[in-house]
């Protein structure tokens, strides 16, 4: 049986040092981490000040990652993200003159990228990130650039009922592998934050806790974790619930089906095991189908994976 990475004292390591900067909210980042090391992308659906920014930061400052904000804005433009290529005057002899274009990289050319408040661009600059996310590339005026690796985009939106958003269709939705919500704290957390450090400086004091060797490791060790017949069966079930059995308007694609088993894996690494069981499956259900279903279901945020939790069973 394959076995995973032994330092998975980097990793814990990386969990204690984000638990300390970002209190009482140990599962939320453990999905933020599966998710990084399952080679996805991360959204986070909050209202403001609930420390989405600051989670971002202290992943890439932890990681040792290169990191780029994007505040979206209702006029920002894709060559705003993407980069722009300049006309720019050469020195030459004598009385000629001439110049060429040169090519300023956006901040898309990062490690991590933070696309702050997404629904609040237009669907024409939210939808600059789709190749980037799918491929690993843009393609900016007829030449494809390599984006840096690994690369990771966390983008954060406010609650759809709040005033001046644009909501994310359905093809930008399913490019993020999870969703997430950090909620309020616990009053324990709460009487910590209000009696401790600034969180902001906590960030900016905070070192590399794993080289990207080791990170490329634990990434690729997620496609190592082995996953018996039984829980591929349960996990096909799940699949096919949603889209015949569930009255949903349309089910889980094979690229959502895919990422929930590779999401799964992802989190039975970050809890030291080499292989799959059902409840690796169940922990990270809610984060990746959810935000892919609900508008197809016609229910509440969370309705469609409870459902699924309820009616479908893992021995059958």
């Amino acid at each position: 049986m394959p076995q995973a990475p032994a330092n998975t004292k980097a990793i814990q390591k990386t969990l204690d040092v984000l638990n300390n900067v970002i209190l009482g909210k140990e599962t939320q980042i453990k999905l933020a981490i599966a998710c990084l090391l399952a080679r996805g992308h991360l959204l986070i659906e909050d209202l403001p000040g609930m420390g989405k920014t600051t989670l971002s930061h202290a992943l890439a400052k932890a990681l040792g990652l290169s990191y780029n904000r994007i505040q979206f804005t209702s006029d920002i433009l894709p060559a705003d993200i993407l980069g722009v290529s300049v006309f720019e005057m050469e020195a030459s002899q004598g009385n000629d003159k001439h110049g060429v274009f040169r090519f300023h990289s956006g901040p898309i050319f990062s490690q991590l990228v933070l696309a702050d408040e997404i629904n609040r661009a237009t669907p024409k600059a939210q939808s600059a990130l789709l190749e980037a996310m799918e491929e690993g590339q843009v393609t900016i005026e007829g030449e494809t650039r390599p984006l840096p690796k690994p690369f990771f985009v966390i983008a954060t939106q406010n609650p759809a009922s709040q005033a001046g958003t644009f909501p994310l269709p359905e093809s930008q939705l399913d490019r993020f592998l999870m969703r997430i919500s950090i909620g309020y704290p616990d009053a324990k957390s709460e009487m910590e934050l209000l009696t401790g450090v600034d969180r902001r400086k906590l960030v900016s004091q905070l070192k590399q806790v794993i080289t990207l060797d080791e990170l490329k490791l634990f990434q690729a060790s997620v496609d190592q974790v082995h996953a018996s017949k039984s829980v591929l069966e349960y996990l096909q079930r799940i699949i096919h619930f949603t889209r015949y059995d569930g009255g949903y308007s349309y089910g889980l694609s094979p690229r959502g089906g895919l990422g929930l088993l590779k999401a799964a894996k992802a989190w039975a690494l970050l809890h030291e095991r080499n292989h799959l069981i059902p409840e690796d499956i169940q922990a990270v259900l809610p984060s990746v189908v959810d935000h892919r279903l609900a508008d197809a279901a016609h229910q509440s945020t969370h309705g469609v994976s409870s459902q699924i939790l309820q009616r479908i069973a893992v021995i059958q």
